[in-house]
């Protein structure tokens, strides 16, 4: 009974108990004549004692300065007002700090028209981050600030970056970072055509990610560069299944739907550019009628819009094997086809094989032709059809030559093979290995 009523004691001191006067100041704040000026007051307050509800109410006061600055595009004060807050960081753990910094970067992004700006934040930040000594906050805003250079097409100075990150993180071994860090490494040498390098920096991430848990945004975006360098190294089967597990993953994540559209968009690429398997039913037709239908099926209907249009457009321009309608498609659908660095150097790659494959069908029946014809023909100037058939002369895809000076080409017929010729060649070969051989051990007898 005492216990009880004791108790009940408690609770009645406790709801006797006055409001915290900064948190009372922070509400006043909203509708003081100047809220800016209340919300920095409180959070410069050194006369009452911070309690929980004052630390709470003193970070809020961050995101409402942070968030006006903004609003104002006045991103020189959010950086000073790191320094106004500096006293109110010293009296809450570090995490908490680092917890209130990465979402001041994030209410700054949502209102910067340019990654210019993030950028410089971020370098102020990390002048900030060594002044106080706290490298943990630090490096989480250098690699944000490697993500924002890397998507600047900064890759010299990404990469220098996230070289000296790593090297750092791999001392402390911070694994969640390690995975983060490595993914960037590896965008940065995918988007420099660095497959091999790529193709390593993307093992290291999954490496140590075996060892902590992995969310399921990171995981996707793990899926996805996974299938782009298996789609620059040209298996778009594969690059099809891990497009596809990035997609699904994203499609269950909130605000991601711009990322699941562009999985998407790779999706379709593969379909469009994959060979039909050997054995397989379907033929290269049926797999561009199937990303036509995609593209357009009520399953995708979530994304649909000029994205999707603009892979629809493509495979129909592959299926008619038209370089004019393959044209005007990129022409109408630039914006969506132009801006992203793996669409747009794939379609290059179709637009070569659609070329090639209507080049070899003009000159097929022909021992010499006109080039200026085959031009006319093929509706492209005579200059780019004259390079075309040289690269295609010189990767073996044609056999014959050139002739500049008559503004011809001259093919040669396939030579049949002579088991003979290719018998006598192998007995020259041999015997010479033999006569080395035995040169060898006559010359070891000598010595």
């Amino acid at each position: 009974m005492d216990a009880l009523q004791a108790t009940a004691m408690d609770l009645d001191d406790a709801a006797e108990a006055p409001p915290d006067p900064l948190e009372v100041a922070f509400e006043a704040a909203a509708n003081a004549s100047d809220p800016g000026a209340a919300y920095l007051a409180v959070l410069t307050d050194a006369e009452h004692a911070l309690t929980e509800a004052g630390a709470r109410a003193k970070e809020q006061c961050v995101y409402k300065l942070a968030e006006r600055d903004s609003k104002n595009k006045n991103f020189g004060d959010v950086a000073v007002l790191l320094e106004r807050a500096a006293p109110f960081f010293g009296q809450v753990a570090k995490a908490k700090v680092a917890k209130i910094v990465r979402k001041l970067l994030d209410i700054v992004a949502a209102h910067a028209d340019t990654l210019d700006l993030q950028a410089e934040l971020c370098l102020k930040v990390v002048a900030w981050c060594r002044a106080e000594k706290r490298t943990f906050l630090r490096q989480r805003v250098e690699a944000r600030l490697v993500q924002i250079d890397f998507e600047r097409a900064r890759y010299d100075d990404a990469l220098s970056l996230v070289t000296r990150l790593l090297r750092e993180l791999k001392q402390l071994d911070d694994k969640q970072m390690l995975v983060e860090t490595h993914l960037v490494e590896a965008k940065i040498h995918g988007a420099l055509r660095n497959v091999p390098k790529a193709k390593a920096a993307l093992t290291a991430a999954r490496t140590n990610g075996n060892a902590v848990y992995v969310g399921p945004r990171l995981q996707a975006e793990l899926d996805e560069m996974s299938g782009s360098l298996h789609c620059e190294e040209q298996d778009y089967h594969t690059a099809h299944s891990y497009f596809l597990e990035a997609y699904e993953a994203y499609d269950t994540l909130p605000d991601r739907e711009a990322d699941a559209t562009r999985c998407l968009k790779y999706m379709l690429l593969c379909q469009i550019l994959q060979e039909p398997l050997k054995g397989s039913a379907r033929g290269a037709d049926a797999l561009l009628d199937a990303a036509t239908a995609a593209a357009t099926s009520a399953q995708y209907v979530k994304y649909a819009g000029p994205n999707l249009d603009s892979m629809a457009a493509v495979a129909r321009a592959a299926k008619a094997r038209s370089l004019a309608q393959f044209e005007a498609c990129t022409a109408k659908y630039g914006a969506q086809l132009r801006s992203d660095l793996l669409i747009a150097h794939h379609l290059d790659l179709l637009y070569d094989r659609i070329l090639e494959k209507n080049l070899g069908r003009i000159i097929e029946p022909f021992s010499r032709v006109e080039i200026a014809r085959v031009a006319e023909l093929i509706g492209l100037p005579v200059a780019k059809v004259e390079k075309k058939l040289a690269q295609m002369v010189l990767d073996k895809k044609l056999r014959g030559v050139l002739a500049q000076g008559e503004g011809q080409l001259i093919l040669h017929a396939e030579l049949a093979g002579d088991a003979t010729h290719d018998g006598a060649l192998d007995v020259i070969r041999n015997v010479s290995d033999v006569v080395e051989s035995l040169f060898a051990r006559a010359k070891a007898l000598d010595v």
